[in-house]
């Protein structure tokens, strides 16, 4: 009878060790690994919450700037760090994309991380040169199938999520608009503001200004509801029903970390998206606070894959 009771010594013994872990954590520095360069919004919105998880715990969080191949580099590094809640991740939509894109993968992006929370969501925003003769979303659509293959729209590479919506579009209107790849959203812009190319599916925080400046004609935003950033807009779902192109971001944990561990800092994560300065700054930028359980992010990421995964084979879209 000893094995079996110093097996439940030893267990019982584990999980008093591990009550303990959580209770004292963290007790050193706390990285928040980001797989893109400093300045995008995943690292201005990763450094926003890595200050206020500071201020909240005492210790210090930082932000770890790891950027390269569509942010797999981040990801697989956290994949790879011990599961002991001192390292983090914070990725965008991006995340959701990948799999599909990408024939080789050194990570799998459901089982080597851990959700922890959805903290945010940017709607896109579709956009016009002035001259198409296009106020809504029903004159795009009645334009593009009376021109089959001949309204283009631009985006900053093949498989982001500007691409992405406009092929998401294609694909549930029946149109056939033609997608012309740029190297980088300001190209794009520039050609789109020349009438060069007809139309764009782009961030709001880049396209606003150009709207309001008249160069540039806004038509819907591509959430299932409206913005507070933009409320007038309609969304492209109230023609479209169940369109949604929606640019999300979201932290995990190697897959190991304890859920003890994964639920204090989802706690955290939900109370700082909160605040009312942090909504406030959001907003500015036509960003929405999110909080999720780590649940229901998981079930979430599993429909994203799902959905971005059927558009990227019928749109045949490869990784650049």
């Amino acid at each position: 009878m000893k094995r079996p009771l110093q097996l439940i010594a030893s267990l019982t013994l584990a999980a008093c060790c591990a009550a303990a872990s959580a209770q004292n954590y963290p007790a050193k520095t706390v990285r928040m690994i980001v797989g893109y360069p400093p300045g995008g919004p995943t690292d201005v919105l990763a450094r926003i919450v890595s200050q206020k998880l500071t201020q909240a715990w005492g210790q210090q969080v930082i932000v770890d700037n790891r950027p390269g191949a569509s942010g797999m580099i981040g990801a697989e590094f956290t994949a790879r760090a011990a599961p002991d809640g001192y390292t983090l991740l914070m990725v965008p939509v991006t995340y959701a994309v990948t799999p599909s894109l990408f024939s080789k993968m050194t990570y799998d992006v459901e089982k080597d991380l851990a959700p922890v929370a959805q903290v945010a969501a940017a709607p896109f925003i579709l956009v016009v040169h002035p001259t198409l003769p296009v106020k809504t979303v029903k004159d795009l659509i009645t334009l593009a199938r009376s021109r089959p293959g001949q309204l283009n729209f631009a985006s900053a590479s093949t498989g982001g999520m500007p691409h992405l919506a406009g092929e998401l579009f294609n694909s549930m209107t029946g149109v056939k608009m033609v997608h012309i790849p740029y190297k980088g959203a300001a190209p794009a812009t520039t050609d789109l503001l020349s009438g060069q190319i007809t139309l764009m599916f782009n961030n709001m925080l880049s396209a606003m200004p150009q709207v309001k400046a008249g160069r540039l004609r806004a038509v819907a935003v591509t959430s299932l509801k409206r913005s507070a950033a933009a409320p007038e807009l309609p969304t492209i779902s109230e023609t479209v029903p169940g369109y949604e192109a929606n640019g999300w971001y979201g932290s995990f944990a190697p897959a190991a970390t304890p859920k003890d561990l994964i639920n204090r800092v989802n706690g955290e994560m939900n109370r700082i998206m909160k605040m009312p300065d942090v909504t406030q700054r959001l907003a500015g930028d036509g960003v929405e606070a999110v909080g999720t359980t780590p649940e229901q992010f998981g079930v979430y990421l599993k429909q994203e894959i799902a959905k971005w995964g059927k558009v990227v084979k019928a749109s045949g879209a490869k990784a650049d």
